[in-house]
C-alpha cells in the first residue's frame, strides 16, 4: 500500500504549494480537494489543469484521489462540507450538488486520477423520511454513476457519521442497488470508528468494495474530530495489517483537515508514526519501501 496526503489539511495555502509541502514530507501520493481553493472545477481551466499536471510532474507525486466530499465552493451557509447535499428538498439545490459531482468527474479523469469520493446521502431534513431520502440519493447519483462509467473514474461513497448512509450495511445496501462496477466504497478508518465498528473487521468484508481508504486517529470518546493517527484510541497497527492482507496495492489517504494551522507537522507526525509500525508494505516515499 501506498501512502498519500489530503490537500485539505492545507486550505491556506495554494494548491502548488500543498503538492510541493506534501512532496517535501515524503509522502507517495496526494489527495487533491476539488473544491477552494484548490481545484473547485469551475476555476480549473484547461490552461490550469496543466499546470496542476507538470506540477505534480515536477514532484513526482501520484494522485490517489479527488475529493468532491466537501463544497465550500457552494457557499452554503449551514455546513462547509455536507451542503449542498444529495437529498436537498429543494430541487435546484441538489442539481448543485450533482453538477459539481459530474464536473469532478471530468477534472478527475483529465488529471488522470483514479477515482472521486462523493458525501453519503446528506444529513435527513426534519420530517424526511429514510425511504424517501434514499430514493432521493439514488435518482440524483445514478446520471453520476453513468458518466463515472463512460469516464472510466470510480465514484466512491464515503459513509460518514450523522448522515444518510453512516454505517457500512447501509453502503451495501445502496450499492447493490445501484449495482455498477464503477461505484466503489471509500472507507474511513475514523468514521467507522466513530459509529461503533471495529475497522479491522470490516475491511476484509469490505475489500471487492474499497478503492480507497482515509485514516485518521479518533478519541476514545468516538467524538467525530480527526486527530494525528497515534493520538488517538484505534488499533491503527490491526487497521493496517488487515489492508495488508487483502493485498490491497493503492492508496491510504491519511486526511488531517482539522490541522490547517499546521499541517507539515501533522502530516510528518502521521507519516512516521505509520512508518513506525514497521509494515514493510507501506511505501510512503516515492520510489522507497518502508
Amino acid at each position: 500500500m501506498l501512502l498519500a496526503y489530503s490537500s485539505n489539511a492545507y486550505t491556506n495555502h495554494s494548491i502548488e504549494e500543498a503538492i510541493a509541502r506534501i512532496a517535501t514530507l515524503g509522502y507517495a501520493g496526494i489527495e487533491i480537494l476539488a473544491d477552494v481553493p484548490h481545484a473547485w472545477p469551475d476555476d480549473v481551466t484547461p490552461a490550469r489543469r496543466q499546470t496542476i499536471l507538470r506540477c505534480l510532474s515536477d514532484y513526482s507525486l501520484q494522485i490517489a484521489n479527488v475529493n468532491a466530499f466537501m463544497m465550500r465552493g457552494a457557499a452554503d451557509p449551514r455546513h462547509p462540507f455536507w451542503y449542498p447535499s444529495w437529498i436537498e428538498p429543494v430541487a435546484a439545490r441538489r442539481v448543485i450538488r450533482q453538477e459539481h459531482t459530474k464536473k469532478t468527474l471530468q477534472l478527475a479523469a483529465d488529471l488522470g486520477a483514479p477515482s472521486i469520493q462523493t458525501e453519503p446521502g446528506g444529513p435527513l431534513e426534519e420530517g424526511q423520511s429514510r425511504e424517501k431520502a434514499l430514493r432521493i440519493f439514488y435518482d440524483q447519483l445514478m446520471p453520476c454513476v453513468e458518466l463515472a462509467e463512460r469516464l472510466e473514474v470510480q465514484l466512491l461513497i464515503e459513509p460518514e457519521p450523522e448522515l444518510l448512509i453512516e454505517r457500512f450495511e447501509q453502503y451495501l445496501a445502496f450499492a447493490d442497488r445501484v449495482d455498477s462496477p464503477w461505484l466503489g466504497l471509500n472507507f474511513d478508518i475514523g468514521h467507522a470508528f466513530c459509529v461503533g465498528d471495529s475497522p479491522e473487521e470490516w475491511i476484509p468484508r469490505l475489500a471487492g468494495h474499497t478503492r480507497h481508504y482515509h485514516i485518521e486517529d479518533i478519541a476514545k470518546s468516538r467524538e467525530h474530530k480527526h486527530l494525528v493517527p497515534g493520538r488517538g484510541a484505534i488499533d491503527l497497527s490491526a487497521v493496517l495489517r488487515a489492508i495488508r492482507e487483502t493485498e490491497y496495492a493503492r492508496f491510504v489517504t491519511v486526511e488531517l483537515y482539522p490541522y490547517v494551522d499546521g499541517p507539515d507537522a501533522a502530516g510528518r507526525e502521521a507519516k512516521e508514526h505509520l512508518e513506525g509500525m514497521a509494515l514493510p508494505e507501506i511505501a510512503s516515499a516515492r520510489g522507497r519501501m518502508i
